[in-house]
């Protein structure tokens, strides 16, 4: 199974850049063995172009900072599906490309044909500073990046284990 692990984020804007440590880090720690099957990116993107990065992929693990101001602790990571960010991240009233959502973007590929993933795994990491210049992230923040980075790896595992 072709896997892609996308880590998100801009790597200057403090705790938005957590996905992409987290790519890194994955990329020092992932076993040879997996390298083969698994390609491990950064990226500053998201909806049309996001989901045109995760085309002829048959797994995306996508790594992302969150905002939600839902009680959630800063550094609090959330595992979720793609209907739990459909259901956070809904595309409305968009005039414009870039407004799309990662969900509305790959419904849009589906219905275009593309071959797109057809299992989906978002980590995403509650985050507060998102607009301070700085490549570091806060202290809670990075706790969180090889938290991450395991559980990627303990899933990647998994599956192989699962799998033969």
């Amino acid at each position: 199974m072709k896997t892609i692990i996308v880590g998100l984020g801009n790597p200057i804007l403090s705790d938005d850049g957590v996905g992409v440590l987290c790519a890194i880090e994955i990329k020092k720690l992932i076993p040879r063995k997996m390298e083969e099957d698994v390609e491990i990116t950064e990226a500053c993107v998201g909806g049309i172009r996001l989901m045109e990065l995760l085309v002829g992929y048959d797994r995306a693990i996508i790594i992302d900072a969150i905002k939600s101001n839902n009680g959630h602790s800063v550094g609090a990571i959330r595992k979720m599906s793609l209907n739990d960010l459909r259901e956070i991240s809904p595309t409305q009233h968009s005039s414009s490309a870039h407004d799309t959502s990662l969900v509305t973007a790959i419904d849009f590929g589906k219905k275009l044909g593309l071959r797109l993933p057809f299992e989906y795994y978002i980590y995403a990491i509650e985050v507060d500073n998102i607009s301070d210049f700085s490549e570091n992230p806060s202290h809670e923040v990075s706790l969180a990046i090889p938290m991450v980075s395991e559980m990627v790896l303990n899933d990647l595992k998994d599956y192989s284990n699962a799998n033969g």
